[in-house]
């Protein structure tokens, strides 16, 4: 025959402080960071960090459409560009300039890594 243990009464759940929650947050989001060696490091889900992120993000900038133009120009593969082709301009003042000769999956792989 097989031990049961049934559990009763209320579920156990954590309530976190907002210093530990800014003291998670920044140690998961720290230069060199794991996020999932933080949350195993305090007994947490890696999701749990990300919807803290977001709720404290809030809609500083929502979702927009932008306007984009494109310019006269030659064969698009301008060797040592001075100025960049693009500048995007994300959440918290960081810029992203990008040179026409940048090839696409390093623009996608720099992008992915700011979000």
């Amino acid at each position: 025959m097989s031990q049961v243990t049934v559990f009763s009464g209320r579920e156990r759940r954590r309530r976190w402080s907002e210093e530990d929650r800014s003291r998670i947050l920044t140690e998961a989001f720290s230069s060199g960071a794991c996020v999932a060696a933080v949350a195993r490091r305090n007994d947490i889900s890696t999701s749990l960090i990300y919807q803290w992120r977001d709720k404290l993000r809030g809609d500083a900038m929502p979702p927009a459409f932008v306007e984009a133009v494109i310019g006269e120009g030659g064969s698009g593969q301008n060797e040592g560009d001075v100025c960049p082709a693009m500048v995007i301009e994300l959440s918290g003042g960081i810029k992203v300039a990008i040179s026409a000769s940048a090839p696409p999956s390093l623009v996608a792989a720099a992008l992915s890594a700011l979000r």
